[in-house]
């Protein structure tokens, strides 16, 4: 996972050496459960918004991001390993409810736009998981904290954007369709895929050290983090590019 808690120490800290260590298929399977926890609010979410009952959704949809923002900061900072099979199943639901309503705002001003945004988030996915297992895009040292630095960038611009929001400002042109803003949501875009590439060398680092079993939870949330992330990051580049039509 791309957040700096997951180094090369907090790999050798964690190892066992007991008869249930940390495997690449265990993360795969959590990380399958985890999104059907997604899943099922976010459809139901996404249903009531389309169906009229605009209040009751956007209730969900803003409980469900705050909820999920407290429930991440707990996963990430809380070295529990016992605690994340149940935090993180919580954090998908809470994080279900705000993608669904999310989705159906994109989906009520261009038709079409969420599906769109789907396959392009899991083509983006299968690519970089090729390119990774091939070997063409290795997690280096240099690598991480570019990736960190570059994302940890592209989040204080959100946070001056948020900030600047409730003073009625915004920053000039990148949130716009403009050409600039059309360039930052490629380029944030193209960080949340290398993003990938970190969480799958955390499954893979952690399945080598002999992390704890319970971390596969662990690396099944900064994959669903990361690929959330990466699905919002479409919506909003293909609304721009629908709004230039």
């Amino acid at each position: 996972m791309s957040n700096p808690v997951l180094n090369d120490n907090f790999l050798e800290n964690e190892r066992v050496l007991d008869s249930r260590p940390m495997s690449v298929s265990g993360a795969v399977n959590k990380t399958l459960i985890l999104f059907l926890c997604l899943l099922i609010p976010a459809v139901y979410t996404f249903s009531l918004m389309m169906s009229g009952y605009i209040d009751h959704a956007k209730m969900l949809t803003t409980g469900g991001a705050i909820v999920g923002f407290i429930l991440a900061m707990v996963i990430i900072f809380w070295r529990n390993p016992s605690s994340y099979k149940f935090l993180t199943p919580l954090y998908a639901v809470a994080e279900g409810c705000f993608v669904g309503g999310i989705s159906a705002f994109f989906e009520s001003e261009w038709v079409g736009i969420v599906l769109q945004a789907v396959i392009c988030t899991l083509m983006t996915v299968f690519v970089m998981l090729g390119l990774f297992k091939a070997g063409v895009i290795k997690a280096t040292e240099k690598f991480r904290s570019v990736v960190l630095i570059s994302t940890l960038s592209i989040g204080a611009i959100y946070l001056i954007q948020f900030g600047a929001s409730f003073f009625g400002r915004s920053i000039p042109q990148i949130f716009t369709a403009s050409p600039m803003g059309i360039g930052f949501s490629v380029i944030v875009i193209f960080i949340a895929a290398l993003n990938l590439i970190l969480d799958f060398d955390f499954i893979e680092r952690g399945s080598e050290n002999m992390l704890h079993k319970d971390y596969e939870w662990y690396g099944a949330f900064g994959l669903m983090v990361t690929i959330v992330w990466l699905y919002i990051e479409m919506l909003r580049l293909i609304a721009k590019l629908s709004s230039r039509e």
